[in-house]
């Protein structure tokens, strides 16, 4: 008898000691001003997951982590075996952005993790307003090669949010989440109406292009491979970032908007030589080429491109990008370019670059071409993405700058390769976006990086109406709310076309690159004004949806004490540019009043004292 109350005494402790140890351990960490907070858990039954919190509120409900890898549920019967925490208090300069200095201050926990009979570690990354985190699977006996099924990252939020669905150069459509029957590109914008939240993934060099579907829960998102069905998986294996910025504004989300430069390694170094501007597209011949070099040397233009067909038809593989047709003498237009000081761009399509990219790089080099322009390539799938990233590394290595055309949209590999000055992986002016698209891309896919618009300018001889749904003043503001390095600014046009140079005037100013950015009001679809400082001179671009906007902006960011002149080009109701002057300084609040889909351009220099 004695000996059965020993044993169940023994059964109890175990089972005691059991219970103890399978309940929830969590890690807590904090951003650098402590109003954003990321707790991860293994909870009693094993399960890794995650939830966050910004400015005291959750946001974010407990939500699962982990991936199916080779069959196994890599995330469930987990268990931390070791967890690293470290401040980091960095900051780096950035020729190629909205800033030239990026603070990059975080928290990071490095959870190293036994589960499934694997071995990963969970790095996270906690900044203020942001949190972010990617699974990495070091090498480990008996699994060389593997296959990941799916991903079964979660975000579970707290509330019914409305999310801006849309697929690279599709419309948006705002669908409440208990409604999505579909899936949505990162980054994806949402909003409750309190707080905005932005969903994104950084550093993607050799993954699927993953998207966002709807959760197990109404108001829940979870991770897709909607382009692949599996990823492979070659250990050592990391997964890209996945970040959840929170915002309680619609233009509070832009001070997220070099995350993804952020998570990325910095350059090993710049290419020398390399430089912003704007472009203007050539037609396919010589005097085309030569005319476009004399407009861009009169415009402050930096650059013209040939596009798809000047060494043939592009999808043929008879077609040799190292060999122009006979419409165009290339030597003569790099030779006028090189004395006007006018650089060429060239465009090659993904078959092109498969079969000759080796050979065209330093061939382009040696030509004094300036950089290049790919098209149709694969931003789908796994070996599409890991094969742009090789293609980014060596044209960076090549000294050439890159803007990567069609599907493929940005995870901040510019940081780690400056030649990628931009891409498209957006609707542009090509694709006839109206003054809603026009005024959501500012909170939505421009928080991924920068993007080229292809502006469909209208001039005397064509209005472009099937391209352009909003005023020539919209046109010019959407340059200054707009980032990219690198601005197609005339796509359609021909220099010939332009006479009225009071309508184009304000091209000739307007940088690409900047010192500082403010976004000072705007709701998203509805309207947007972006502040940016290029050197002493700031440019204001305020630009109204499908409704009319009227408000002022307080010109608090100008330099105290100084006496600025400010230079407005605004629509003259008469489908051309109206331009006026005016004194202002800081803390003067300037009025406008927009129609609907209209804008203004605004330069504000500072005062030559007399």
């Amino acid at each position: 008898m004695k000996a059965c109350v020993l044993f169940l005494h023994f059964l109890l402790l175990t089972l005691a000691l059991t219970t103890q140890a399978r309940e929830k351990k969590s890690y807590l960490i904090s951003s650098p001003d402590k109003k954003t907070r990321l707790e991860i858990a293994v909870d009693a039954q094993g399960n890794l997951q995650y939830r966050a919190s910004y400015g005291g509120q959750q946001l974010v409900a407990w939500s699962r982590l982990g991936f199916d890898l080779n069959g196994r549920a890599v995330g469930t019967n987990a268990a931390v075996q070791n967890a690293a925490q470290k401040p980091v208090n960095d900051s780096f300069t950035w020729a190629w952005g909205e800033n030239d200095h990026i603070e990059n201050r975080y928290q990071e926990i490095n959870l190293a993790l036994q589960s499934a009979g694997l071995s990963l570690q969970l790095l996270a990354r906690v900044y203020d307003g942001s949190v972010a985190f990617r699974y990495v699977l070091p090498a480990q006996a008996g699994v060389d090669n593997a296959v990941m099924a799916k991903e079964n990252t979660e975000f579970n939020f707290t509330d019914s949010y409305t999310v801006y669905q849309y697929h690279h150069e599709s419309v948006f459509t705002p669908t409440r989440l208990d409604s999505l029957a579909t899936t949505c590109d990162f980054p994806a914008t949402l909003t409750n109406g309190k707080y905005y939240l932005s969903v994104g993934e950084a550093a993607n060099d050799n993954f699927t292009k993953a998207e966002l579907r709807k959760g197990t829960t109404p108001s829940s998102l979870a991770v897709a491979f909607a382009r692949d069905t599996a990823v492979r998986v070659a250990l050592p294996f990391q997964t890209p970032w996945r970040t959840i910025s929170f915002a309680r504004t619609a233009i509070g989300l832009h001070q997220y908007s070099e995350l993804n430069l952020k998570l990325n390694p910095p350059a090993n170094s710049t290419p020398a030589g390399l430089k912003p501007g704007k472009v203007i597209r050539a037609q396919l011949n010589t005097q085309s080429g030569l005319d476009c070099i004399d407009f861009a040397a009169r415009n402050n233009f930096q650059y013209i491109l040939f596009d798809a067909g000047w060494y043939g038809p592009e999808r043929a593989l008879s077609s040799d990008p190292a060999v122009p047709i006979p419409a165009i003498d290339l030597p003569k237009v790099i030779q006028y370019g090189r004395e006007k000081g006018i650089g060429i761009v060239l465009y090659v399509n993904y078959i092109g670059l498969q079969n000759h990219l080796d050979s065209i790089l330093p061939l382009y080099r040696q030509w004094g071409i300036s950089g290049l322009k790919f098209g149709f390539v694969d931003g789908f799938s796994q070996n599409g993405l890991t094969w742009l990233a090789m293609a980014i590394r060596k044209v960076n290595e090549a000294g050439l700058f890159l803007n990567i055309h069609d599907n493929y949209k940005p995870t901040g590999l510019s940081r780690t390769y400056p030649a990628l000055f931009t891409q498209e992986g957006i609707r542009g002016d090509e694709n006839s976006p109206d003054a809603f698209h026009t005024t959501t891309l500012p909170f939505t896919r421009f928080l991924a990086g920068p993007a080229d618009f292809t502006f469909c300018y209208p001039n005397s001889k064509n209005s472009y109406s099937k391209n352009l749904k909003v005023s020539m003043g919209q046109q010019l503001a959407l340059t200054v709310v707009y980032f990219s390095p690198l601005q197609a600014i005339f796509w359609y046009g021909r220099p010939t076309e332009y006479t009225n140079d009071a309508e184009i005037e304000f091209f000739k100013y307007v940088p690409t690159v900047w010192n500082e950015t403010h976004y000072l009001a705007g709701e998203i679809g509805q309207n947007i004004s972006v502040a940016r400082r290029h050197g002493q001179t700031w440019f204001v671009g305020n630009a109204a949806g499908p409704q009319a906007w009227q408000s002022r902006i307080k010109l608090d960011f100008l330099q105290k004490g100084q006496p600025y002149t400010a230079t407005v080009y605004e629509d003259d109701g008469q489908g051309s540019i109206a331009k006026r002057t005016l004194a202002v300084k800081k803390g003067d609040a300037l009025a406008f009043d927009l129609k609907a889909k209209g804008g203004q351009a605004i330069i504000l220099e500072v005062t030559e004292h007399k």
